[in-house]
């Protein structure tokens, strides 16, 4: 028998694999402009802080860094983590579980909470790779549709009463990929169905600290009082996504269940990299760093606006108040995926817009990210966006 025949479990029905990460391979030559990923600015990237920090961290704890640790975190960063948490959260010691980046951190609630066929509530449009691992479990995804406000109230509860989900997954701060925004009235509101109804509500909150304008809003954790919201934290987009750290915070039921399946995924998140957050975490580095890393982003983000600008005639996009994405939005009629290669082609990548839709369609949308460009690279790689889309338009 050759390995022809061998039978994959069927959760890998239908999946694909990551749309970025297949447009990664094509987009991997050194001139290419890429709008594609989510990556972080290599100029925010604190390598030299990074550098010291580990130097001191292992000097000062080196023989437990580098020994088999803790499910439950590094006990220093599990102490600074939970201070963080209750912090940023807006509620008092919630149960903090550190994770190999938040996209663990779906997984793990995945694991502990879906059953074959359950079904999950998703943003129409939301963020693919999430989608793919909900998709693992073998979920239904419901989409539930949204205004430039995020999702409609309405409509969720409609389709609660109606589906009786097991979860809703939501991104309420410059969601990705839309780069809008949840309001603060309907924050409030999915707290309360999420308890009315018993549905565990997801909050995946990575871009929460890149505010460019405009004040902070309340988290969805912050309104819940019977235990049914968990926040996914991240400290990717304001540290570095290469050191994998990230967190959970929510009822301690709830993030027990999500430990147990840790212990058979990774064991621990590394001990060097929770030291190294910890130590920012501690000495207050974020304090500085955020806000010099969000003048940049500012200024890129308001570059690629600039360009959209001039953008052909029907051609709408969201205005972001933070986060790392513009959604744009092009005539109907324009399909955004056959017009990648042209764009590659012209050493220039994007997102076409229908991979982060649940039930696909939308062919005339794509996400664009700017935090991985210089303000020339925005100019020029808009350029041949505008050139391209103009001659289709």
């Amino acid at each position: 028998m050759t390995l022809d025949q061998i039978s994959f479990a069927a959760r890998f029905d239908g999946i694909t694999g990551s749309a970025i990460r297949e447009i990664f391979k094509m987009i991997a030559k050194p001139e290419m402009i890429s709008f594609a990923g989510g990556n972080p600015s290599p100029d925010a990237l604190p390598d030299q802080i990074v550098s010291e920090i580990a130097q001191s961290v292992l000097q000062k704890d080196g023989k437990r860094i580098l020994q088999y640790g803790a499910t439950e975190g590094y006990p220093p960063f599990l102490e600074s983590l939970s201070k963080y948490a209750a912090s940023k959260i807006g509620c008092e010691s919630p149960s903090v579980l550190p994770v190999t980046g938040s996209t663990q951190a779906m997984d793990l609630l995945c694991k502990a909470l879906i059953n074959p066929g359950d079904v999950i509530l998703v943003e129409d449009p939301s963020f693919l790779g999430n989608l793919q691992c909900m998709r693992l479990y073998q979920a239904k995804l419901v989409p539930v549709p949204s205004d430039d406000e995020g999702i409609i109230i309405s409509s969720l509860e409609e389709a609660m009463a109606e589906y009786h989900p097991k979860m809703l997954y939501v991104i309420p701060d410059f969601q990705n990929p839309t780069g809008k925004t949840l309001a603060a009235d309907r924050r409030r509101k999915i707290a309360e169905l999420g308890a009315a109804y018993g549905v565990v509500i997801a909050e995946d909150d990575p871009y929460r600290d890149l505010r460019y304008k405009g004040e902070p809003l309340p988290t969805i954790k912050s309104f819940d009082r019977e235990g049914w919201v968990v926040f996914l934290g991240s400290f990717s987009k304001i540290i570095s996504p290469g050191m994998r750290v990230g967190f959970m915070a929510g009822d301690r039921r709830i993030i027990r269940k999500c430990t147990l399946g840790k212990q058979s995924a990774d064991l621990h998140t590394a001990n060097l990299t929770q030291a190294i957050v910890d130590r920012f975490l501690r000495e207050n580095i974020l304090d500085t760093h955020i806000p010099a890393i969000c003048k940049g982003y500012a200024r890129q983000m308001e570059a690629m606006l600039e360009e959209l600008d001039t953008f052909p005639t029907g051609t709408s996009y969201t205005r972001p108040e933070g986060g790392l994405f513009i959604w744009v939005e092009l005539p109907e009629g324009i399909d955004t995926k056959e017009l990648l290669n042209q764009a590659v082609e012209r050493h220039v990548a994007y997102v076409p817009g229908t991979h982060f839709y649940a039930n696909g369609g939308h062919f005339n949308t794509l996400r664009l990210n700017f935090s991985n460009s210089t303000i020339d690279q925005i100019h020029e790689g808009m350029g041949v966006l505008r050139d391209i889309f103009g001659k289709v338009l």
